[in-house]
């Protein structure tokens, strides 16, 4: 099956050559003309235009989108459509809002063209293990693409599936990632205490081996913490700084729309947002009041 690929960051290479390991026919384009040139040499066709995708791939046309989220996202998406014919197909497999794939799928229909949005997980282990792919989109085309589907997942019938309609895909992923906030907070949460309770002198390395297998709380997110431990327990070279995707944010105001209580991912993503914020105000504030109130002292930046 031919397909085109728009975006060859880390994930976006570790999919194509995937895909070429499966059979497929891809042609690639990207703003980096290295990793173009890198994909041709795995045996991908190469353009530097994505103007020149339309000629290189027959009709009906199928072309996967992975670049950020937001504005190159949507001025892709914009190309793509004044390029493409009627029958075509536009796959976008970053991490936009689900509003805005809804959005897209209804001005590229009015074309003739079909969007499929693709919330994938699997990050730069997917090239090793297959991504996760939550797929939404108009039924008979995700089926169209299911040779696609199949030979990026883990396995052919595991790790994918179709989800729902234009915008089921990303609001599933967007999910997804909120869950994956409250995990990691929980087991950071955890690994904190017991890192702080120095009178047993634990080896938090070996505990989180320990963990990985037969224990309740063991998964794939455990066995990374562990590597990492085993590299360095200390994290002393880390920075307590934390960034977030805005997928988290998104799930957060879902909760508040449809009156979901969801404070676990909101208070992870709390903390996210904290965590970038070396002397907060209201932490400072909370310090004078306390001064004035009752005398309480008052420490002074060293």
């Amino acid at each position: 099956m031919q397909l085109g690929m728009v975006g060859l960051g880390k994930m976006g290479a570790n999919m194509t050559i995937r895909l070429l390991g499966g059979g497929h026919t891809v042609v690639v384009s990207d703003l980096n003309s290295a990793a173009v040139e890198r994909l041709g040499t795995q045996g991908a066709v190469t353009t530097n235009a994505i103007a020149e995708l339309k000629t290189k791939l027959d009709a009906p046309r199928a072309i996967w989108v992975m670049v950020p989220s937001g504005d190159p996202t949507e001025q892709t998406v914009k190309l793509l459509g004044d390029l493409l014919e009627p029958g075509d197909i536009i796959i976008d497999g970053g991490n936009s809002n689900y509003k805005d794939s809804k959005r897209r799928a209804a001005l590229l229909a009015a074309k003739g063209i079909h969007l499929v949005d693709v919330g994938t997980s699997g990050g730069i282990w997917g090239l090793e293990f297959g991504y996760s792919l939550m797929i939404g989109g108009e039924h008979d085309i995700v089926e169209r693409l299911r040779p696609i589907f199949e030979t990026l997942a883990p396995a052919p019938d595991k790790g994918w599936g179709y989800v729902g309609p234009n915008g089921a895909g990303h609001f599933v992923k967007m999910i997804h990632n909120g869950i994956e906030y409250g995990l990691m907070q929980a087991y950071a949460e955890g690994f904190a205490i017991m890192n702080a309770k120095r009178e047993l002198e634990l080896d938090v390395a070996t505990i989180a081996k320990i963990w990985q297998h037969g224990s309740v709380v063991r998964s794939w997110l455990l066995d990374l913490t562990a590597d990492a431990l085993g590299q360095d327990a200390t994290l002393a070279d880390v920075a307590a700084y934390v960034p977030d995707s805005g997928e988290g944010r998104w799930t957060v105001v879902e909760a508040i729309d449809l009156n979901v209580s969801a404070p676990i991912i909101t208070l992870s993503l709390d903390r996210r947002i904290r965590s970038r914020d070396t002397a907060p105000y209201a932490d400072r504030l909370i310090a004078v009041m306390r001064n004035q109130f009752g005398g309480h002292m008052v420490k002074k930046v060293e």
